[in-house]
């Protein structure tokens, strides 16, 4: 017997992350597995980073600067925002859940698109409240639907851009055209995690709502181009009232000593940064040829992974792919998500994939 569990946990199913390459190669016996289920940078972190860690190793004795002094600091000269502007997270999903903790009532509605990040649904729920979807519109999301779903209990609106799992992005008008019908009162999300990657010049600049005052947090996150996603560190921007009730709720020291140091190094890494970009796109074109070749559909991405619909079950695809050793994401019956990797990891996978096909 154990304690009464509340009802909002007994209908929560858990996350389930992609599977990592050590399950995969103790469970069917490989030695030669690459990832590309979880869009991480295949590059790795900067070497900067990696210096950093080495050099403070000896310190992972001691608590982390729990208010983030010099990473805010950085990251506050870089964005040119204040440092009371700037919240820490243990990867912006923590700042998700902070969110939800400290919006969501019993009972509070937050609005979000179907077909997006699971966790925004997942945080409400935590917190009973209520989360209603607008559908996707050509793999996008329908600002207007969503406006249209607002309400007086509508507290948070979560917009992923670019989205994941589909990769694509809201316009910068499609943007502007959307906070015009917000009220005042609801809290806009922009969850920009892979922002590094849009190159669109069409792609929204949400530092301007937040400079005009409006009730926004853009969150952003070192997991991505940055290639700490093993670290966890995520950071939002925000007004200070905004921010300062998520502090009430924000775990003491929630960003560890070395996840700190490694961010902190990888702000000066530009040439990562770029050598990141030049990566996936080399491989995104690589990607889109390919199956264009093959006759398989896909979504066009502004980020880091490729959404493609199979000819065939997806879960079959995905367990054939993974018995060759390459971990891909299933989404759904019809379609997998692929990270773009490097380009031996990218034939790899289109090695595998026309088995499949075969």
């Amino acid at each position: 017997m154990i304690p009464k569990v509340r009802n909002t946990v007994l209908g929560m199913e858990p996350y389930n992350p992609g599977k990592p390459i050590e399950e995969v190669k103790r469970e069917l016996g490989l030695t030669d597995v690459i990832k590309l289920a979880s869009n991480e940078n295949p590059l790795g972190p900067s070497p900067l980073a990696k210096q950093a860690i080495i050099n403070a190793v000896d310190e992972a004795n001691l608590y982390p600067d729990g208010s983030g002094f010099a990473l805010r600091k950085k990251l506050a000269e870089k964005f040119a925002v204040s440092m009371d502007e700037i919240i820490l997270g243990s990867g912006s999903d923590e700042i998700i859940s902070m969110l939800a903790q400290t919006f969501i009532s019993p009972g509070d509605e937050a609005v979000t698109s179907a077909f997006s990040f699971v966790r925004y649904e997942q945080a409400v729920q935590l917190m009973d409240g209520v989360m209603k979807f607008a559908p996707m519109r050509e793999y996008t999301y329908d600002l207007p639907a969503i406006a249209k779903l607002i309400t007086s209990k509508t507290k948070l609106v979560f917009i992923a851009n670019p989205n994941n799992p589909t990769g694509t992005m809201v316009d910068k008008t499609a943007v502007a055209e959307f906070m015009e019908n917000v009220p005042p009162e609801v809290l806009v999300v922009f969850d920009e995690a892979y922002y590094e990657y849009a190159l669109s010049p069409e792609y929204p600049q949400t530092f301007d709502y937040f400079r005009q005052g409006k009730n926004v947090i853009i969150l952003r996150t070192f997991s991505k181009i940055y290639g700490l996603a093993g670290f966890r560190v995520g950071y939002g921007f925000g007004k200070p009232e905004l921010l300062n009730m998520l502090h009430k709720v924000r775990p003491p020291f929630n960003v560890n000593r070395m996840a700190q140091i490694a961010a902190l190094a990888s702000l000066d890494d530009d040439d990562h940064v770029t050598r990141s970009r030049e990566t996936n796109q080399r491989g995104k074109e690589y990607l889109y040829a390919e199956c264009a070749r093959l006759g398989l559909e896909y979504v066009p991405t502004a980020a880091n992974f490729i959404l493609i619909k199979c000819k065939t079950d997806a879960n079959r695809v995905f367990e054939t792919l993974l018995r060759q050793g390459v971990i891909v994401r299933q989404i759904g019956a019809e379609y997998i998500r692929v990270t773009i990797g490097t380009m031996p990891q990218n034939e790899r996978f289109i090695r595998a994939l026309q088995k499949v096909l075969a």
